[in-house]
């Protein structure tokens, strides 16, 4: 058989068990990538079903569902790409509808294409997410990326008009006296061909087609722009100081978020650090009201698909949304556009005003109130629903929920299980795009609650409380600023925020990620989150409507039945006496440091029974089976215990140099780990100390800012950490603030003193399970000695995801706590975004005994890990290295300010200041008795459980079951989802074994490169050779590099000591690490991350005498070339990828031209 296309696709399989039923290719198209708002884009798919109607079908009803919902997100993704080419749209005009650039931002786009991406907005929103697509009907081929370009993708042309696209070149070998073009798909553009015509047709030529074909300018004069909308008549009259305060009362207002988050983002138009992370209890567990918005956690990417950059990458990102009754997406017309746009979800109470006046749309408002002696809330809920579907079937577009008017009688709804529960019961209905919902609420007021009701279906959002506060805040002079400008600096904040949140999912418009539902939630019963938050995530359940119900009544008539009193702080944020219960208390901390000073285990002891005895996190709900108690003599000793202990990834630069060499000291006297952090570390630390002591921390950390690493950091390692995500703000980079990057700090992290330095939110050289594989293949030809793990969060799906890690190669894999503690991170991410160790420690260990990895990889945890106990519970759970953080900083003199982010940390800890530095009382001893005292308590509850050695304990839930004397809401809560066994446990311990990687052995450098180099330095002479190369020859001269600097020295060889000459096409990561002496001229080409960390070496990328194209209009290298760079020279000779030299901070490079997003992050 002939065909003029051939479409293959290869896939990495990160799913537990891979099935034929998500083999590419689909009908229409194959997929590289994620799509990451796939469950708001299906509900809006199935939500339009209602208002379709088709020129060429009689009866749309019978292929209905469009999507069919247990597929592949690509499987879904061509459902909806063959439902719009079966209703009279080509594929390619049905592809710039569901991947559109992006238009916002960008002034220069031709006016009509911007009026055609405009137009679709109003009738579909993004699919967003990194991909590369191909599609074709067998005629026409097309291929795009994503608006981002987060997936690699190559293509040649030749003389005898053949067009060979992968996402590598070299894929197939082509003379390259044939190849008459080199390129690469773009950013959002369109890649055509026509075998019919045999034409390939360009981007700008296939768009100004279809924007042409309407007139979609003149269509959108129909919409309405609410910036535009008169407000005359408005007056807003606002409350006196008692009545606001009763109202923060009612709707649960602590000061600590009237201060926190209120006054400061009113104030300085931006969202507020904090430090130290979370310690208080899950709002399940929690003794006081928590508001609904608290028992639901932000997902975010992590490996298999990246977080995006909202900072620097911003003009990819878009904040608009429309109001109104969506048009029928199957008919293009006029009246499609009749919508308000408006330029972000947070409104203020002028906006609101013109909301319920607008003309030509019919408004409806809905109090949310009910009087709590007459019905329940899930009454108050069913009626509201009935009257809501009754005014949409009516003709109501705009719908508004109002919370306005509580008073002794009324009790309100929560704002929101009533924006949820309307959203999800219109989806049922098929009435959800006849409409849109606006909230008018007291009871928002941070970022994460904002995010909460536009990611469950809210258009709109006007927290009037807020607004009442500022004003408030105003009179009071705590805000010194007018109120128009205080107002607009909250908005700005809030809506950078949640364009944050949205980004940590790796979604870039607003649009998108409304009604996307991203979350999970953590102590809601199922049937309830069913009913009211359809399709959320939840395993570990907890109270339902009628325990909400009871909880808010009775706050209500507490508020009402007593005089008003000013508003007190809660202690969330730091403990306060009397209030919200902490793990870390002044009595805990009292007994830790005096234990570990004076090496007193009956004082640790106490410490250890205060901290075990809280109900805080979901461990505390768990007991142990002592039926088979042990004599403690037969268990292993408490020094091959510590072996596999692990200090948290704290930087030099969030602590201080006092701090950080404490800490080192300690863990290699003991055998154990510590770790340095991202922030680089002084190269005098690498060379033990006359007295004995190593200051060398074990464990280096690549995280994404790259700050620091070079060859010489990683040869000097025993285990290198890719840092993907932290457990306190997962999605988000590392920040320090300009005010802590001393000279001493700059110089370390290859970066500039007093400029803040706020890590790439990915790497960007992780944008998929096959670059995870790679680095760590990088990372072990630089260090072929050192283990290398992966740091993950705990999030639903963390297990498949880690067993995609250990097929990668990852030596050991680490799961964190959402609690762990940070130097810097924003408040609202602290305590919001991530999941509890418990939940992603138990789903890794099963999964990947589900695929037989479990003995390929070590696991290890992290978050708030205390006393023996703790890494009991963990041990059980599957993990078999354990990380801390905040206790060993406690040891040596931590009282939790929570003032790491300031710089001014009385103690000496987490400080520059010189000053403050002196005051370091720390030392080794301290933290070495910690680590003692910990190994023998945990040996002690080894000895109850029956287990002589830690890795007989490894994965053994049957040793724990549920504590049935728990009372509250505590008592609802259920942890069958971490307790309970695979259905194959046989009561057996699964942990690490052993398993050999010999795909080092297999590389150029091992077999040609090392042999022919070593014997010429040993005798002292210059080499030159020449080879040829293909896209395998991954990581080339890095392992070269790696013995050299090891065995010679960082910059021992002269320039241009060793040059190497290689022809073809080079493979990924060509010349990465590579130290100074060597010289690699390419003649051909080059795939991704050329020069990537670049340590001193020089590289020369040249087209080939034959080439028959020019070399500064074709492509010669691909994306993130000299990534974390920080020394040597690079000459490209053609165009380079997307991000080129993002943060490179050293490095001289001369390239012909480059993709989007080049140079950024160049803090050196």
């Amino acid at each position: 058989m002939k065909s003029a296309i051939a479409l293959v696709h290869s896939r990495f399989s990160t799913n537990t068990f891979p099935s034929w039923e998500r083999a590419h290719p689909n009908r229409y198209m194959i997929h590289n990538g994620e799509i990451n708002t796939i469950r708001g884009n299906v509900d809006s798919i199935i939500a339009r079903e209602g208002l379709f109607k088709s020129d060429y079908f009689e009866d749309l009803k019978e292929i209905f569902p469009v999507i069919a919902n247990e597929s592949s997100d690509s499987a879904m993704f061509d459902n909806t790409l063959e439902f719009l080419a079966l209703n009279g749209r080509s594929l390619e005009e049905a592809f710039m509808m569901m991947i559109p650039e992006p238009w916002h931002r960008n002034k220069n786009m031709h006016p009509k294409k911007r009026a055609f991406y405009e137009y679709n907005s109003t009738l579909m929103e993004p699919w967003d997410g990194p991909a590369a697509i191909i599609f074709t009907d067998g005629e026409v081929m097309g291929a795009s990326l994503d608006r981002n370009g987060f997936r690699p993708s190559r293509y040649y042309i030749t003389n005898d008009d053949f067009l060979i696209l992968s996402s590598e070149t070299g894929a197939l070998k082509i003379d390259e006296s044939r190849i008459k073009a080199k390129k690469r798909l773009e950013p959002g553009k369109l890649l055509l061909v026509d075998t019919k015509k045999g034409k390939l047709i360009s981007d700008e030529e296939i768009k100004l087609h279809y924007a042409s074909a309407k007139p979609y300018d003149k269509w959108l004069k129909n919409m309405v722009h609410l910036e535009e909308v008169s407000s005359k008549g408005y007056k807003y009259n606002f409350l006196d100081e008692k009545e606001i305060l009763c109202l923060q009362r009612v709707f649960a207002w602590n000061y600590d978020e009237l201060k926190l988050s209120v006054e400061a983002m009113a104030s300085n138009g931006k969202e507020i650090l904090a430090a130290m992370g979370v310690d208080t209890p899950l709002a399940v567990l929690s003794e006081s009201y928590q508001p609904l918005f608290n028992y639901f956690k932000q997902l975010f990417a992590q490996v298999t698909n990246p977080p995006l950059d909202a900072i620097r990458e911003e003009i990819i990102t878009s904040t608009r949304v429309y109001l109104g009754s969506e048009g029928n997406l199957l008919k293009p017309n006029a009246n499609n556009c009749k919508r308000v746009e408006l330029h972000y979800p947070i409104i203020s109470n002028e906006e609101l005003y013109k909301i319920r006046n607008l003309k030509n749309f019919k408004v409806k408002e809905f109090s949310i109130l009910f009087e709590d002696d007459k019905k329940t809330l899930e009454e108050a809920l069913e009626e509201l629903f009935k009257n809501v579907e009754n005014e949409i079937e009516k003709g109501a577009s705009i719908i508004i929920l109002s919370d306005i008017g509580v008073n002794e009688k009324k009790c309100y709804i929560p704002s929101f299980i009533a924006v949820a529960g309307l959203h999800n019961h219109l989806i049922r209905k098929n009435l959800r795009t006849h409409a849109s919902i606006v909230i008018n609420t007291g009871e928002a007021r941070e970022i994460h609650h904002f995010a909460c009701l536009l990611g469950y279906g809210a258009t709109a959002i006007c927290p009037y409380l807020v607004y009442e506060s500022i004003n408030d805040l105003i009179r009071k002079e705590a805000i010194k600023l007018d109120y128009k400008k205080a107002e607009q600096n909250f908005i700005k904040a809030s809506i950078g925020g949640i364009v944050k949140i949205a980004s940590k999912m790796g979604i870039s418009t607003l649009q998108s990620y409304n009604g996307a539902q991203i979350f999970e939630c953590l102590g809601l019963s199922k049937k309830l989150v069913d009913k009211y938050f359809s399709d959320t995530i939840t395993r570990i359940e907890g109270i339902d409507i009628e325990d909400i119900n009871e909880e808010l009544i009775n706050l209500h008539k507490k508020t009402f039945s007593k005089q008003i009193s000013a508003l007190e702080p809660k202690g969330i944020h730091g403990y306060r006496s009397g209030r919200e219960e902490h793990i870390i208390d002044p009595l805990v901390i009292f007994h830790l440091q005096e234990a570990c000073k004076l090496k007193d285990y009956k004082l640790f002891k106490k410490y250890s029974s205060l901290v075990d005895s809280k109900i805080i996190k979901l461990r505390d709900l768990m007991e142990f089976d002592t039926s088979e108690a042990i004599n403690i003599e037969r268990v292993e000793s408490v020094e091959n215990i510590i072996k596999r202990f692990k200090t948290g990834a704290m930087s030099y630069g969030s602590i201080s140099k006092e701090a950080h060499e404490c800490i080192a000291i300690a863990m290699n006297r003991l055998g154990a780990k510590s770790n340095s952090g991202e922030g680089g570390e002084d190269e005098e630390r690498f060379k033990i100390d006359e007295n004995g002591d190593n200051k060398c921390s074990a464990i280096k950390q690549v995280a994404s800012g790259r700050f620091g690493v070079d060859i010489n950091y990683l040869v000097n390692a025993k285990e290198i950490q890719i840092k993907v995500a932290q457990g306190a703000k997962p999605g988000e980079g590392g920040q320090l603030m300009g005010f802590k990057v001393y000279p001493w700090i700059a110089k370390a992290r290859n970066s500039t003193p007093g400029v803040t330095l706020i890590s790439p939110p990915p790497h960007h050289d992780i944008y998929s399970i096959e670059d995870l594989a790679q680095l760590i293949y990088d990372l072990k030809n630089a260090n072929n000695k050192a283990r290398i793990s992966v740091k993950l969060v705990s999030e639903v799906g963390v297990g498949t995801i880690a067993a995609g890690v250990a097929k990668a190669g990852a030596n050991c894999i680490l799961i964190s706590g959402y609690d762990g503690g940070t130097g810097a991170s924003p408040r609202t991410s602290i305590p919001n975004a991530g999941m509890p160790w418990e939940l992603g420690l138990a789903e890794t260990h099963q999964t990947l005994i589900l695929n037989n990895l479990r003995d390929r990889v070590r696991i290890e945890t992290d978050g708030k890990l205390m006393t023996g106990r703790d890494l009991a519970i963990a041990a059980l759970l599957g993990a078999e290295e354990f990380g801390f953080a905040t206790a060993p900083l406690m040891a040596i003199g931590c009282t939790m300010m929570r003032v790491c982010h300031l710089n001014t940390c009385p103690f000496g800890i987490a400080t520059q200041d010189t000053t403050l530095r002196d005051r370091f009382k720390g030392s080794p001893e301290r933290v070495e008795n910690f680590m003692l005292f910990v190994a023998e308590e945990l040996r002690e509850y080894m000895a109850k459980l029956g287990f002589e050695k830690l890795d007989d304990m490894i994965g053994r839930t049957d040793k724990l079951y549920q504590k049935r004397d728990i009372k509250g809401k505590a008592a609802k809560v259920n942890l069958d989802r971490i307790l309970k066994s695979l259905p194959t446990y046989n009561k057996t311990a699964e942990h690490f074994k052993d398993f050999r990687d010999n795909k080092l052995e297999k590389t150029m450098d091992y077999r040609i490169l090392i042999p022919l180099c070593q014997n010429a330095l040993k005798k002292g002479k210059n080499i030159k050779l020449s080879l040829e190369v293909n896209n395998q020859s991954r990581a080339f001269a890095t392992m070269l590099s790696s013995e050299i600097t090891r065995d010679y020295g960082k910059n021992a060889l002269k320039e241009d000591c060793i040059q190497i000459t290689a022809t073809g096409n080079a493979g990924n990561s060509f010349g990465a690490f590579l130290c100074k002496g060597i010289k690699l001229e390419i003649i051909g080409d080059t795939n991704d991350y050329l020069g990537k960390g670049l340590s001193g070496g020089k590289i020369i990328a040249k087209i080939p005498t034959t080439a028959k194209f020019k070399a500064e209009e074709n492509i010669i290298s691909g994306n993130a070339c000299l990534y974390g760079a920080t020394s040597g020279e690079v000459y490209l000779d053609g165009i380079a990828g997307e991000r080129f030299c993002v943060r490179n901070s050293g490095a001289k490079a001369v390239v012909l031209g480059t993709g989007v997003h080049g140079c950024e992050y160049m803090t050196g």
